[in-house]
């Protein structure tokens, strides 16, 4: 590792914040967290490098 952060992980992280952040506003979307992580969980399986 040489110290700076992919592309990758900058873009997984502004999206699970965005969407914890979303669905704190609209409980009616669900637990925040569950929901963050899924998206993020999501992200992470479509982008992988296989």
């Amino acid at each position: 590792m040489n110290g700076q952060v992919d592309q990758r992980a900058v873009l997984l992280a502004l999206v699970g914040c965005g969407t914890v952040y979303v669905a704190f506003q609209h409980p009616s979307f669900g637990v925040a967290l569950l929901v963050g992580v899924g998206v993020v969980t999501l992200l992470n399986a479509l982008m992988k490098d296989d």
